[in-house]
């Protein structure tokens, strides 16, 4: 189960109410401890959540509850420049230039550059992968030159 973050409609925790902050933990723990839940509407209509619903619900909460900011994007096929520029946590201006060097494959749509999906999400585990292989060799040179002590 796959929920992206995007900065479309920002929940922050930050600004949350002492009396909000509470019930997102009273919430937290009817969610992580109830199997079914029921929705019940101001006029008494119920129906039962659905299994997909109430696990987003879960990581929603759960996030929330931690105090992380949360918001949910839609998942498109295709992302417009902005979107995915939010999904990788970089600028725009940083996103058109990947898209510029070809290290980001891009469509046009009409004028507009969209990024599939699944081209993000595989630049954004290889950017990620190569990320902690320099950093691990970044800490083998650290130990080799005696800069770095590492305790098991």
């Amino acid at each position: 189960m796959n929920t992206f973050l995007s900065n479309q409609m920002p929940t922050d925790s930050s600004m949350l109410t002492e009396a909000e902050a509470e019930a997102i933990k009273q919430l937290e723990h009817i969610l992580l401890n109830q199997e079914q839940l029921k929705l019940v509407a101001g006029n008494c209509e119920e129906m039962t959540i659905p299994d997909s619903v109430h696990r987003v619900l879960c990581q929603v909460v759960q996030a929330m509850a931690s105090g992380k900011n949360v918001s949910i994007v839609t998942h498109n096929p295709e992302l417009t420049t902005q979107q995915a520029a939010d999904l990788l946590n970089v600028s725009r201006p940083y996103l058109i230039k990947l898209l510029e060097q070809g290290e980001l494959p891009y469509i046009l749509v009409g004028t507009h550059r969209r990024v599939k999906f699944e081209d993000l999400i595989k630049y954004k585990q290889q950017r990620d992968t190569k990320r902690r292989e320099l950093l691990q060799e970044l800490i083998e040179i650290s130990e080799e030159a005696g800069l770095y002590d590492y305790e098991e």
